[in-house]
């Protein structure tokens, strides 16, 4: 019965899962803190510390920063500090989204050219805008790389479940899917990286969030059937028909029958496929998914807690600050004061 109602969702749920994910990187904020271009040549090294020791110099009204790298031509050696490299070519992304410090070099074995207050310095003078775009690498050998790096904020409490469903580092390869849009998006983005131009710096914060939204989109349609987690959820039919359910109305007073009802499946099997790929029912994820909208509207609209609740789908100021306080750890007024730090 489940592999039947699967088959006969899958318009809907290709129909619906970009819509959901956008709906969740809008909610936790997803913001662009920098954009620039590194042109390496042999021995070279870049590094960054754990993105907690720079995030409040670059982008303070964030709670967290993810970074990402692209080679765009050449090949070099990447990894998490501490960790065995890993050889990059061409067309390679390298995802770190936890903050975890992390190198690229080549060879791999090159020594560091700069300290950890040299580092600190060019972030945050590189998000002001007070450095050139392109940075310049190496000693001049034979070996030549490029890469693109991007750095973007989020939220990370009190709910990012696509920040979650990511590992310390992710690798996605190349596209071969006709009609793949990160191509032309790389292009557009060393267009812009290297020539000065009116409202340059705005159109390089938009660019790192496209070409990061894309990158999570290339990662999505490459997860196999046997995967699990919040992106793996949204390739399943099922999963994703009631994840566009509760992002399209989550104030809405759902129960498990009812959103089965609209999901067009069993109480029973929405239950067993929804824990299966998210690791917890459905309307447990819809009580963090409402703490989440609500954290982000007491923070931008500064609009009263009693109509944040409303918004979210509580009929009592009382019981939406206890759910608030007890998710979050801090009352809504104090999640507000704080800056929803």
């Amino acid at each position: 019965m489940i592999h039947s109602h699967d088959q006969s969702s899958e318009s809907i749920a290709a129909a619906s899962e970009v819509d959901v994910l956008s709906d969740m990187l809008r909610s936790v904020r997803l913001t662009g803190s920098m954009l620039f271009l590194v042109e390496a040549s042999t021995p070279w090294v870049s590094w960054a510390p754990q993105t907690e020791s720079f995030q409040r110099l670059v982008l303070p009204a964030a709670q967290h920063l993810i970074s990402f790298h692209i080679v765009t031509s050449g090949s070099c050696w990447a990894g998490l500090a501490g960790a065995p490299p890993e050889r990059f070519e061409a067309g390679d992304v390298l995802v770190v989204p936890h903050g975890d410090a992390y190198y690229l070099a080549d060879p791999p074995t090159a020594e560091r050219t700069y300290d950890f207050e040299e580092a600190l310095t060019f972030f945050r003078r590189m998000a002001a805008g007070e450095l050139p775009s392109t940075v310049f690498e190496g000693c001049n050998g034979p070996g030549a790389t490029q890469f693109i790096c991007g750095f973007l904020g989020c939220d990370l409490r009190p709910f990012n479940p696509v920040l979650a469903a990511l590992p310390r580092l992710l690798r996605v390869r190349p596209g071969t899917q006709t009609g793949d849009g990160l191509p032309h998006l790389i292009a557009f983005a060393l267009q812009e990286l290297r020539e000065r131009r009116s409202g340059g710096q705005i159109v390089k914060l938009r660019m790192a969030e496209l070409l990061f939204v894309d990158v999570i989109r290339r990662h999505l349609e490459t997860l196999s059937g046997e995967k699990v987690g919040w992106l793996a959820g949204l390739r399943n039919p099922l999963v994703a028909r009631a994840l566009a359910l509760l992002h399209d109305a989550p104030a809405q007073s759902w129960t498990l029958d009812a959103l089965a009802a609209q999901a067009g499946t069993s109480r029973s099997v929405l239950a067993e496929r929804f824990v299966h790929f998210m690791g917890q029912p459905p309307m447990q994820y819809l009580r963090q998914l409402r703490m989440q909208l609500a954290s982000r509207l007491l923070v931008e609209n500064g609009a009263k807690v009693v109509s944040v609740a409303a918004a979210v789908g509580f009929e009592s100021e009382a019981a939406f600050s206890r759910a608030f306080k007890k998710c979050v750890g801090f009352s809504p007024d104090e999640w507000r004061r704080r800056g929803g730090e």
